[in-house]
C-alpha cells in the first residue's frame, strides 16, 4: 500500500533490449495513475529468455530504483512479463455436472480446471487458462461466468498458455535476487492487449502484433476473447542487424539510424533526403540516401508481416478480425509501419499506445510501454477479482448461516 492509502501496483517488463519498471496507484474510482517509471538497457536476454543472470539482475535493480525514486516509495513486489519462442498455446474444452441445479463459483472453478487438463510436456508449465465461452445445457454464446443460471451441465472453452518452466524460473530468480516478490508471471502480449485494445476491437475481432527487440508476439481476439497466440522469431533486432550489415556500420550506430531515420515504406521517403552514417573501424563517415535505409527496412518488415499473416491464417480466424491489425511495442515506432501493414494484411492497421491511464501519461503513452502499463492493468484486475472473491465467499457464508437459522430455529 502507498502512504496515502492507495493501492500500489508495479509492472516489470523484462525485454531483450530494455527493462522497464512502471509503478502505479489505483485511485478510489478504480483508475490507474502512473507515479514512477524506470528504464534501463538490457543485455541479459535473448529472444525473451535469460542468458546472463548477473546482467539481467543489474538491469532490473537499476530500473526499479529509478521507478522508486520517481514514485517516492519502496517497491516490494511486481507483476512480471514472460515472452519468447518457448511460449505455446492450445484451445481446450471442459465439461462438468452442475451439482446443485444452479451454477456456483465452485462449478466455474471446476469446469476451468477440467479445461486446464491438457497434455503438457514435463519441461512446460501452465501460465494462463483464459476463458473464452461457456455453455449451459447446450445454450451457447455465454461470454461471462454464468453464475446463478439453472442447469445440469456446464461447459467451457479456454485458451491454455504454457511456457518453459526453467525460462520462467530464471526470470523469477533474477527478480527475487533484487529483493522483490513476484506476484504473478504474465504473458507479455496479453498484458499489452489490456493497455492498447478497446472492448469494441476485441468484440469485432482484432490481431495484435507486439513488435519487440527479440521477438514479435501475436494475439488474435474474436467475440471478446483470445483465440490464438503465437511468437514470431523476427523483430526489431533483425532490422538493426540488416542495417548494420548492409551499410556497413557498427550495431550501435545502426540502432540509432533505425530509431531516427528508418521508414517502413520506401515510397514515403523523398529521393533527395540523405543521412550521415558512421564507418566501421577507422573508415570515415559517409552520406547515404535515406531511401537506401528504407529499402533495407521495408524488406525485413514485409517478411515479418508475411509470417504474421501466415500465422493468422493458420489460426483459422483470419476472416474474424474485422477491426484489422493493431501494432504496438518498441518496434512499432516507425514511419510508414501502419501503411505497410495495411498493404500486406489487406486490412485496416494502426499503431497503438497505452490508453486510459493517468499520472505520467506523457511518458507512458508510447508503444514502447504497452507491456509495462498492461502489467499494471493485469495486476489491478487480478487483485480486484481476488477481493471480489473474498467478498463473495463472505456473503455466501452469511447466506448459508441465515438459511440454517430460518430452517432450523
Amino acid at each position: 500500500m502507498a502512504e496515502n492509502g492507495r493501492r500500489r501496483i508495479v509492472g516489470l517488463d523484462i525485454g531483450t533490449n530494455k527493462v522497464a519498471a512502471i509503478a502505479g496507484e489505483v485511485l478510489p474510482d478504480g483508475a490507474i495513475e502512473v507515479i514512477g517509471v524506470g528504464t534501463q538497457p538490457s543485455g541479459g536476454l535473448r529472444k525473451g529468455v535469460v542468458v546472463n543472470v548477473e546482467s539481467t539482475v543489474q538491469s532490473i535493480q537499476r530500473a526499479v530504483e529509478e521507478a522508486e525514486l520517481m514514485a517516492g516509495g519502496q517497491i516490494e513486489s511486481v507483476y512480471a512479463g514472460v515472452a519468447g519462442s518457448h511460449v505455446q498455446c492450445v484451445n481446450s474444452h471442459g465439461v462438468v455436472p452442475i451439482t446443485s441445479g444452479e451454477v456456483r463459483k465452485q462449478d466455474i472453478d471446476s469446469v476451468l480446471e477440467a479445461a486446464r487438463a491438457v497434455p503438457t510436456p514435463a519441461d512446460q508449465q501452465i501460465l494462463h487458462v483464459l476463458p473464452q465461452d461457456y455453455v449451459v445445457d447446450g445454450q451457447e454464446g455465454v461470454r461471462t461466468p454464468p453464475l446463478g443460471m439453472s442447469g445440469v451441465r456446464l461447459e467451457a472453452s479456454a485458451h491454455v498458455v504454457t511456457c518453459a518452466a526453467n525460462a520462467a524460473r530464471n526470470v523469477e530468480k533474477c527478480i527475487e535476487r533484487c529483493g522483490l516478490r513476484v506476484n504473478r508471471l504474465v504473458l507479455e502480449p496479453l498484458a499489452s492487449s489490456l493497455a492498447v485494445l478497446t472492448d469494441d476491437e476485441r468484440d469485432l475481432g482484432v490481431c495484435l502484433v507486439d513488435i519487440g527487440a527479440g521477438t514479435t508476439d501475436v494475439v488474435v481476439f474474436a467475440n471478446g476473447a483470445i483465440r490464438h497466440t503465437a511468437v514470431i522469431p523476427i523483430a526489431g533486432d533483425q532490422v538493426t542487424n540488416d542495417i548494420a550489415m548492409s551499410l556497413p556500420t557498427p550495431k550501435r550506430e545502426a540502432e540509432e539510424i533505425k530509431v531516427k531515420y528508418a521508414c517502413a515504406l520506401t515510397r514515403l521517403v523523398q529521393p533527395e533526403e540523405t543521412i550521415n552514417v558512421a564507418g566501421v573501424g577507422d573508415r570515415p563517415p559517409r552520406s547515404l540516401p535515406r531511401q537506401s535505409i528504407a529499402e533495407i527496412v521495408e524488406a525485413r518488415l514485409e517478411e515479418l508481416f508475411g509470417f504474421v499473416k501466415a500465422e493468422l491464417r493458420r489460426s483459422g480466424f483470419e476472416e474474424s478480425v474485422a477491426s484489422g491489425v493493431v501494432l504496438t511495442g518498441g518496434g512499432a515506432r516507425m514511419e510508414g509501419l501502419a501503411e505497410l501493414a495495411e498493404s500486406v494484411f489487406e486490412k485496416p492497421a494502426s499503431v497503438a499506445a497505452p490508453k486510459h491511464i493517468g499520472g505520467l501519461r506523457d511518458i507512458v503513452r508510447n508503444p514502447l510501454y504497452a507491456t509495462g502499463v498492461g502489467l499494471l492493468m493485469y495486476g489491478k484486475r487480478e487483485e480486484d477479482t481476488a477481493a471480489g472473491g473474498d467478498r463473495s465467499r463472505s456473503s455466501g457464508l452469511v447466506g448459508r448461516i441465515g438459511r440454517w437459522f430460518r430452517e432450523n430455529v
